[in-house]
């Protein structure tokens, strides 16, 4: 008696558990401002993304790097995306990783390949 009790205090816990996961689920669609720390200075580009499931596509617009493409992944609480674009004639791909601390909220690294590294935070647009 006492183990079928606890088999279903586990099995109804375990679903609790599934619900809350599936109702918790990380959606970043909107306009993003972001504040990005690297050797290049400090700069806030703005980033407009759309969620498909765990697929992540967008445009990205900064003073320097003007407007560009992006493409990533949102997996749980983990958002990484790519940039790619040209600047002054040089090509240069960002890639963004971190994790997404509430629903207007991301922070994480920056990897710029030859130009360096950085931090970013970044900020739902309300």
């Amino acid at each position: 008696m006492l183990l079928r009790a606890l088999a279903a205090a586990v099995f109804l816990s375990c679903i609790n558990a599934v619900a809350l996961a599936q109702s918790n689920k990380v959606d970043v669609t909107g306009v993003w401002i972001f504040t990005v720390e690297s050797p290049a200075g400090k700069s806030n580009p703005t980033l407009t993304f759309k969620q498909d499931g765990e697929k992540l596509t967008g445009q990205y617009s900064s003073q320097l790097m003007g407007q560009a493409d992006l493409t990533g992944t949102v997996k749980g609480q983990a958002i990484e995306f790519l940039v790619s674009a040209t600047v002054q004639g040089t090509p240069i791909e960002l890639k963004y990783t971190g994790a997404v601390d509430t629903k207007d909220s991301m922070k994480g690294t920056l990897s710029a390949g030859d130009f360096g590294n950085g931090t970013f935070s970044g900020i739902r647009k309300q």
